[in-house]
């Protein structure tokens, strides 16, 4: 029997040694790419005023259309900051799960990078955590902020202190599945900036500018698709079709930047864009009547009449976005032949 003992505490002991081994044998891959991806974000996003549009505008399309990052992000990135407890897991965390467009589109390119990174293991977590140099661009106009972080005004001072980006990359496969935020770096930020005052939060998360323009702009799909993209003016419509049906079936007392319902891992749909990067699990949820939920978190089917209508909505959106993307992707693939063709010619 002590024999059997010994054998099994064997085992396991060499099955323990060879997962712990697995991160350090994968270290030099992951410090190697660690190294690309930072020096593709200060590329990208370098320093700059950080109310200048122009540098924004460009970071933006950069990440959107064809980045290190926006490649490396798993199907659904969790999104968000640290907890206040700085021993606690990333499970005991609430974050914000975004599709790699909306992160790479419209919230990472609010940060700047100067390149320097460190990279560490975390045993606990069992992934790779890279901590990236950065700054916010705290005095771009509301309208480049996906909804208004000064709703919280903890959120809105964290973002403005922001110093360092936070990855935490599976060992594996080397893609981020967490990014995080927080103003507790060892460095300053990259770009010094004093603090802009808190605005006045009215409860809105999108309103009409004094020119009559829908904001924020940056959830327009502004900036991201080109203006000549015949599908634009149909995404508008579209949206807001599936936005008047999402509020039928009360999505939007839950799935919006407060948080009502403290979820952990939060979904938003306030928005176009928010949207987009969530439609098809929307639909896929609604389908299989896992939402909405009750006061007490049990879910509760809708009625058969609102759901045909939700659906109906969510694949015409859904349609649509897909449409303007391979708009975007055959666009940019012609341009890329043009361009090879006049090389050929010189």
């Amino acid at each position: 029997m002590r024999a059997i003992i010994v054998l099994l505490l064997a085992v396991l002991g060499a099955t323990a040694h060879a997962v712990d081994s697995v991160p350090l044998d994968l270290r030099p891959q992951i410090e190697r790419f660690a190294a690309d991806l930072a020096a593709d974000l200060a590329r990208l996003c370098p320093p700059a005023q950080p109310g200048d549009q122009a540098a924004f505008d460009r970071c933006r399309q950069g990440m959107f259309r064809d980045s290190m990052l926006k490649r490396s992000l798993v199907p659904y990135v969790l999104w968000g900051r640290p907890h206040k407890d700085p021993g606690a897991l990333l499970k005991e965390t609430t974050l914000t799960q975004f599709a790699p467009d909306v992160l790479a589109g419209i919230y990472l390119p609010l940060f700047m990078f100067n390149g320097k990174h460190t990279v560490e293991y975390d045993a606990r977590e069992g992934l790779f955590l890279v901590r990236i140099e950065t700054a916010f661009r705290n005095r771009l106009a509301p309208g480049q902020f996906p909804y208004p972080f000064w709703h919280d005004e903890v959120k809105w001072s964290t973002y403005q202190g922001a110093n360092s980006i936070l990855l935490w990359l599976d060992p594996k496969t080397a893609k981020v599945k967490v990014a995080q935020f927080t103003d507790r770096g060892a460095s300053p930020p990259v770009v010094g900036s004093a603090p802009v005052p808190r605005p006045q939060f009215d409860g809105k998360w999108m309103w009409t500018d004094r020119e009559g323009r829908t904001q924020p702009q940056v959830t327009l799909f502004d900036g991201l698709f080109r203006a000549e993209n015949p599908y634009l003016p149909k995404l508008d419509t579209a949206y807001k079709t599936l936005a008047l049906k999402m509020r039928d079936a009360q999505c939007d007392s839950c799935h919006v930047p407060n948080n009502p319902d403290g979820m952990k891992r939060l979904v938003l749909l306030q928005t176009p864009a928010h949207a987009a990067g969530e439609i098809e699990r929307l639909m896929k949820a609604v389908r299989e009547d896992k939402m909405p939920l009750d006061e007490v978190g049990i879910e509760q089917p809708l009625d058969a009449k609102l759901k045909s209508a939700l659906l109906e909505s969510g694949r015409a959106f859904e349609s649509l976005v897909q449409a303007a993307k391979d708009w975007e992707s055959e666009g940019r693939a012609q341009w890329a032949l043009t361009q090879m063709r006049e090389r050929k010619r010189q």
